[in-house]
């Protein structure tokens, strides 16, 4: 699949002239506000983060916020943030396309 990523912080509009159709549009967000702007954007997929603790922020989802964030968008969504070894069963209840992670991915290497 060939595509774009338009992260949280894009608020343009103007970006859906520029796209080519056939390219799928995937973008990010934090919050409701963040959604409401994707869904403006006509992205075709949203990632939604922090689901769980990550290093780098303070404040995270979590399930609950997780699934009314992802029920809101009316999207595919995919789950993003502090998936590990100790939290990836929980991602079972979360309503979700699929899930990435970095710390999880790179735990399987080493």
């Amino acid at each position: 699949m060939d595509g774009i990523y338009v992260p949280s912080f894009n608020r343009d509009f103007s970006i859906l002239r520029k796209i080519d159709k056939r390219l799928k549009i995937i973008g990010s967000a934090h919050n409701i506000k963040e959604i409401m702007i994707k869904k403006k954007q006509k992205v075709d997929l949203i990632f939604i983060s922090p689901i769980f603790k990550v290093k780098k922020k303070t404040e995270f989802l979590d399930i609950y916020k997780f699934n009314t964030l992802s029920k809101t968008a009316k999207k595919k969504v995919i789950a993003l943030g502090g998936i590990n070894k100790k939290n990836i069963k929980k991602i079972k209840m979360v309503n979700c396309s699929g899930y990435a992670g970095i710390s999880y991915f790179n735990d399987k290497i080493d």
